[in-house]
């Protein structure tokens, strides 16, 4: 691929974000449907849809995706004709989460059928922040920019070092992340990594395994300080849109997280569960809601805002 420009499809967020940071985003010429950033992406052609109607609650979500899955089908479509005729060099696809993207299974149909030479298949599959620069890595090989990755790699664990810098020697509280309201999940994987670089200590999760659900009863028994909500996928105003779940239940009210003010909800979608660049944003994020006092990083508004819990109504605050 030396010498041209390749023509690339991702079709997973983080990847599309991944290869941006490379510098190829004028190399890109097709995404999923959830590929949305950086700005100007949202103008590319779309070649996969999702089953789930849009504005379904975490637990509609949930038994959808189960009743899609138990029938042997994906929960995405892709539009092979479409995606024959982008003529991609590349197709950046995952293979970590048959849930949250489309899967080399998903493509198996027009790849099958392909006419002419066929693109070369990039699956990440992140299980820690070690596998992430590791995916940083392959996409950079994939196209011929393993230096410029490499560099890429090392502004990222800089702007961390900086992270870990700020909140060394301080209190560590102890974090619960919040990844699914309904079933209710912790963020597992990369999460309790940034958990800790960010000066914390992760609860009910295992860092590089996937994310567990708990019962209630574990959440009210570790008692953590502080509890981030940040459902996969959502905004802050779906996340919002459901604390009721939450709020709605006798044991909410004891936890310390939530006596004291330390409840957040977070943007789930652009960060934290997108295994990319914008992980270090994540960490900054967490930082903040551990460390009230730390405003280096200037996250809020759209990042993350305060639940506060007043009387018998929930209250929000803007973060920052």
């Amino acid at each position: 691929m030396a010498g041209a420009r390749p023509r690339i499809v991702s079709l997973l967020p983080s990847a599309t974000e991944i290869a941006c940071a490379l510098g190829f985003r004028d190399a890109l010429v097709g995404r999923s449907h959830e590929c949305d950033w950086p700005e100007g992406v949202s103008d590319l052609p779309v070649v996969t849809r999702s089953k789930l109607a849009k504005g379904l609650r975490s637990g509609a979500i949930e038994a959808r995706v189960q009743a899609i899955v138990g029938a042997g089908l994906s929960v995405y479509e892709v539009d092979t004709d479409l995606l024959r005729a982008l003529e991609p060099d590349v197709i950046l696809t995952q293979t970590q989460c048959a849930v949250c993207a489309v899967t080399p299974d998903d493509l198996q149909a027009a790849l099958d059928d392909w006419t002419g030479a066929a693109p070369r298949l990039i699956s990440l599959a992140p299980d820690d922040l070690d596998d992430v620069w590791q995916d940083f890595r392959n996409v950079g090989a994939a196209l011929c920019a393993q230096d410029r990755a490499e560099r890429v790699i090392g502004d990222c664990r800089v702007r961390l070092d900086a992270v870990q810098a700020a909140v060394a020697d301080r209190p560590r509280p102890r974090v619960a992340a919040i990844e699914w309201i309904d079933p209710l999940m912790v963020a597992g994987n990369w999460v309790p990594e940034l958990i800790a670089l960010a000066g914390g200590e992760s609860l009910l999760a295992t860092p590089g395994e996937h994310s567990p659900a708990i019962a209630w009863a574990d959440l009210v028994e570790a008692d953590p300080d502080v509890v981030a909500l940040m459902p996969c996928g959502f905004r802050i105003p779906q996340t919002l849109a459901e604390l009721d779940a939450l709020t709605g239940r006798p044991e909410w009210r004891d936890m310390r997280a939530v006596r004291s003010g330390r409840v957040f909800a977070t943007d789930g979608q652009y960060f934290f569960n997108r295994p990319g660049p914008r992980l270090v944003e994540s960490a900054e994020i967490l930082a903040q809601l551990m460390h009230s006092d730390l405003h280096a990083f200037g996250h809020g508004g759209e990042a993350w805002r305060r639940v506060a819990v007043q009387d018998r109504e929930p209250a929000w605050q803007s973060g920052g």
